[in-house]
């Protein structure tokens, strides 16, 4: 009777801990494996190299939790975020690059400038902005990107469905009022190693 309760109570964990893996996507809880043109292989994979790396980011230093963030589409891997020095953004560089499975490395981290309220209310209402727009597009599928603003400049990464989707993405962020820049990585279903059939 104990052995089977044991056994049930195992098998119980078990199951939850993988529902909760197979509808949890790249962008954050409740986003559907099932919107991300992935295999879901390369989701999986993508996972353990995000998760592999944050952690190894925080061992290297705690405030990096907050001001460093990380992810991986397709092996390749996006850092931003700000650090004080340039050493810090070398040494997180390099971090990345010994990622089991990274296939390329894009380093946006700013180093930090005196912290201005103001520009930072005006970051992340940029970033508002650009979110909204994305969701209300009937064209664009929004759970595919992840945006960041600094100083006024986007950055988007993501996978778009196809090259028009992409400029549609590119054109909304740039229309976007006080937008100094835009830089966008974003991969094309095309291009993904392997892609969901």
């Amino acid at each position: 009777m104990k052995s089977r309760l044991l056994l049930s109570l195992f098998l119980i964990l078990t199951l939850s801990n993988c529902v909760g893996v197979s509808s949890k996507g790249l962008f954050g809880t409740g986003v559907s494996v099932a919107f991300d043109p992935r295999s879901v292989g390369t989701q999986i994979d993508d996972s353990i190299m995000q998760k592999n790396l944050s952690a190894r980011i925080i061992l290297l230093d705690k405030s990096y939790f907050l001001s460093v963030k990380s992810k991986v589409l397709d092996g390749r891997i996006f850092l931003t975020g700000k650090v004080d020095d340039p050493e810090e953004k070398l040494k997180l560089t390099k971090l990345a690059w010994e990622t089991e499975g990274v296939r390329s490395v894009r380093n946006d981290i700013k180093i930090k400038d005196k912290f201005n309220l103001q520009e930072s209310a005006k970051d992340l209402l940029i970033t508002s902005q650009l979110r909204t727009a994305l969701v209300l597009s009937k064209s664009i599928k929004a759970t595919n990107y992840q945006i960041d603003t600094y100083q006024k400049k986007i950055y988007i990464y993501g996978i778009a469905m196809n090259a028009d989707e992409k400029e549609l993405v590119i054109n909304e962020a740039r229309e976007i009022l006080d937008v100094r820049d835009v830089i966008a990585s974003i991969l094309l279903v095309e291009n993904l190693r392997i892609q969901k059939n």
